[in-house]
């Protein structure tokens, strides 16, 4: 059956179950701006809702069920909503319809010229920020859906004009196949989400049907490193770009990194060497985000100048490698980093950081992405000289797995290197202050809630 379709022509009454997420927060603010009463629900309060309250829009807190008024024409829902949720529940009797989150974000992405989707395992945020200060520095007036808060936007929402839409576009429960993308960049395809995929084929083929949403005169921008990329972009007649390290259209070479870690490459087109690109950014993974953005400014004919510009003012997004402070000489850092490949990305960067010990507090986001790669963690998370591990953080989930943090720290102490499980937030605060030495890099790490940690321990 189709989904209810918005008539962007007359506005009307959206409810958001769940309004206060990254992404659905974003989306209400899109449609209030085109004229749309939007009110909607969340389970707590945070800085987000407030600041939707602060636009007018209604938000009450607990999902209830008396929450459902008959003055609603569409409610709008996440996964993490599930069937016997009350209020998806008393949408069904009253018989209003209802759209997910990504049918609402495709039907969003029609209303504009250019659609540019950052899809990918990991990357996508710092990417799409990337892909932001080049349009900004180009004078161009994109509409931007972030999945973490850009200072340069001042949140993850920027409305602008109907040309330009950019957006983060994530595979889980394939919802990036209800986009309606003109350009798509494709980061790298790895094992996650494991919830719902069957395995990495599974994931392949997901995306490889992501392409087929792309019409015949549309570009897809592909890490040419993924294994056999040319599988996943076959059958598509449009224009096909490749970025990366792996003999690419958009390459680097000669990558230097300065003291703190962030790299300066010199920029290949075709072969041809162009000028020496300076990231503001640590790492070498962000060497290849960059290119994935150049590859997308060189495609909407923007000035290398002004490229370059953009990506010289970015300093990174929210919980990306970012310094939350300094105490007694330990520097204390903050990342969402939560898959394998993340972590060793991650932590490659801050082994051309200052440090003395790298002290990695890293919290596992899901039972199933835990258990599934387990071996992967255990070999990522080892690369730091003592890592702290915390409980998991469920999410969406319940413990039906038997799985543990532990099983982690067991692992890294088996293969020789140094592993501690603390359960409790205090505890690990109390471990790290009686453990920590200046010269250390303490790095919380993990896309739950253990940013928290550094934040009290630098409030100590």
């Amino acid at each position: 059956m189709e989904p209810y379709r918005i008539n962007f022509e007359k506005p009307n009454h959206v409810y958001f179950i769940g309004i206060g997420g990254i992404s659905m927060s974003g989306l209400a603010e899109i449609l209030l701006n085109g004229g749309f009463q939007v009110s909607g629900s969340d389970m707590r309060e945070s800085e987000i809702t407030d600041h939707l309250s602060a636009l007018g829009i209604k938000i009450v807190y607990g999902q209830k069920s008396e929450n459902i008024t008959d003055d609603l024409d569409c409610a709008v829902y996440t996964a993490a909503v599930h069937p016997d949720n009350p209020e998806f529940v008393s949408c069904r009797e009253k018989k209003i319809p209802l759209l997910t989150r990504a049918e609402l974000l495709g039907q969003i992405m029609q209303q504009y010229r250019h659609s540019i989707a950052v899809s990918g395992t990991h990357g996508k945020t710092t990417t799409t920020s990337m892909i932001t200060h080049i349009l900004l520095a180009a004078k161009e007036n994109p509409t931007v859906s972030v999945g973490g808060m850009l200072p340069v936007i001042g949140g993850n929402i920027r409305i602008g004009g109907k040309d330009m839409f950019v957006l983060e576009a994530c595979e889980y429960t394939n919802s990036f196949l209800s986009f309606h993308p003109t350009m798509e960049v494709i980061l790298n395809i790895e094992a996650d989400h494991l919830d719902f995929f069957r395995d990495i084929e599974d994931i392949r083929n997901s995306f490889h049907k992501f392409v087929g949403r792309l019409p015949e005169n549309g570009t897809v921008i592909i890490n040419s490193g993924i294994r056999n990329y040319r599988e996943i972009v076959k059958d598509f007649r449009g224009k096909v770009v490749t970025f990366g390290l792996n003999d690419p259209h958009v390459a680097a070479e000669n990558i230097t990194f300065d003291a703190l870690a962030r790299p300066t490459f010199t920029l290949l087109v075709d072969g041809e060497k162009k000028d020496r690109i300076a990231l503001h950014v640590p790492g070498e993974h962000n060497v290849k985000n960059a290119l994935a953005a150049i590859a997308a400014a060189m495609e909407l004919k923007i000035d290398p100048a002004v490229y370059e510009k953009g990506l010289s003012s970015f300093g990174g997004a929210e919980r990306r490698f970012e310094k939350k402070g300094e105490l007694r000489g330990i520097t204390v850092i903050d990342d969402y980093a939560h898959h394998p490949q993340e972590i060793e990305a991650t932590l490659a960067a801050a082994l051309h950081y200052p440090h003395k010990r790298i002290v990695c507090v890293f919290q596992p986001h899901t039972y199933s992405r835990t258990k599934a790669l387990m071996p992967e963690f255990i070999k990522a998370l080892s690369v730091a000289d003592q890592v702290v591990l915390a409980d998991i953080y469920p999410a969406r989930e319940t413990d039906t797995l038997g799985v543990s943090s532990k099983d982690i720290a067991d692992g890294i102490n088996e293969g020789g290197g140094s592993a501690v499980f603390i359960p409790s937030f205090d505890g690990i605060e109390t471990y790290l202050l009686e453990n920590l030495i200046p010269g250390d890099l303490c790095i919380t790490m993990g896309a739950g809630d253990i940013y928290k940690v550094g934040e009290r321990l630098l409030g100590k």
